[in-house]
């Protein structure tokens, strides 16, 4: 119906500006009159890529992943890679079936997020050739490519504010511990920032708990009703620290005023809260720009794929305040 070649028609469904103006008008009317679509299948065969990228994340419900995936996937589509997404929740075999899932689908590289996993996943994704960027985590000798920051560190400076106001009964909500290196890794922050002040963070101080918001304010219940209790609840991240400030205010406490309470990501709920959230600002978006550029050259296989590390900072909003102001 064009009048071109088969070749030409794939130039202009590929690489379009190969093509004249004229004859690319052409091609695309007898496109749109038949509807016409290119076959995936067909595509995959001829050059044996399916120009897809799969990422495997806990859950779609945190804003945080959403912000994330959504740079990911315009800087792959940038390059016309899809993004295929599926979910673990935080479910170490689920995100083992949802890998290999995907592995049988063709994909051609992948994003997960942090590392903790089972060596197995990894030999066979090395062995298979597939590329990998390991996001939302960062260590200076992680083996694997990763774009992400120190969770520890960020933790750490979280504690150490806190402490610097004179909160000495320190208690904390985290997230689930096994099979989240994330998570493992906030709790040793705050940890370390206690134990250098003689400090510790024992049993009866510390809850870890799905990132759900009434899972946060049932556990800020359970340590507030300690004698005497907590005067600050540090969270894992700020679900948590919402459903801590529903529980303080279902007590009839005031934050900070009684009980004051920080939490870990800075998404847009921390600013609606009252109070607002003091909180660790995470670059959510930048480190999925960055990961999938990582993943783009890991997948041309160019010299420049060293791992990605963001810094993190604090936000000191009204839940957090000194000890007795």
């Amino acid at each position: 119906m064009a009048g071109v070649s088969t070749a030409t028609v794939s130039r202009v469904l590929n690489e379009p500006e190969r093509v004249s103006a004229k004859t690319r008008s052409r091609v695309e009317a007898a496109v749109a009159h038949f509807d016409y679509t290119p076959h995936f299948g067909g595509r995959a065969l001829a050059s044996n890529r399916t120009n897809t990228v799969g990422a495997v994340i806990p859950t779609m419900e945190n804003a945080i992943f959403a912000r994330g995936l959504q740079a990911l996937q315009e800087a792959l589509a940038e390059t016309g890679v899809t993004l295929v997404v599926a979910t673990s929740n935080y479910d170490p075999e689920r995100e083992a079936q949802q890998i290999r899932a995907l592995l049988g689908r063709g994909v051609d590289g992948f994003v997960l997020i942090g590392e903790a996993r089972d060596p197995a996943l990894y030999e066979t994704l090395e062995r298979r050739g597939v590329p990998f960027v390991l996001v939302w985590s960062w260590r200076p000798d992680c083996p694997w490519p990763c774009v992400g920051f120190d969770n520890r560190a960020a933790a750490r400076a979280m504690a150490q504010r806190v402490l610097d106001l004179g909160h000495r009964r320190v208690a904390m909500i985290a997230g689930i511990t096994r099979g989240n290196d994330r998570a493992t890794a906030r709790v040793k922050g705050v940890r370390d920032a206690l134990t250098a002040r003689g400090l510790g963070l024992d049993e009866s101080n510390l809850i870890e708990t799905p990132y759900q918001l009434e899972a946060g304010a049932d556990a800020a219940r359970r340590l507030l009703s300690a004698t005497p209790r907590p005067t600050v609840i540090v969270c894992g991240n700020d679900v948590l620290a919402a459903g801590a400030l529903m529980a303080i205010r279902s007590l009839g406490l005031n934050a900070p005023d009684d009980v004051s309470v920080t939490g870990f990501d800075d998404i847009d709920l921390a600013l609606i809260l009252d109070p607002p959230l003091t909180t660790v600002h995470v670059p959510h978006r930048r480190m999925g720009d960055a990961a999938a550029r990582l993943l783009l050259r890991l997948r041309a296989q160019e010299d420049d794929t060293a791992s990605v590390v963001f810094e993190t900072g604090l936000v000191e909003r009204g839940s957090l305040a000194s000890v007795g102001t």
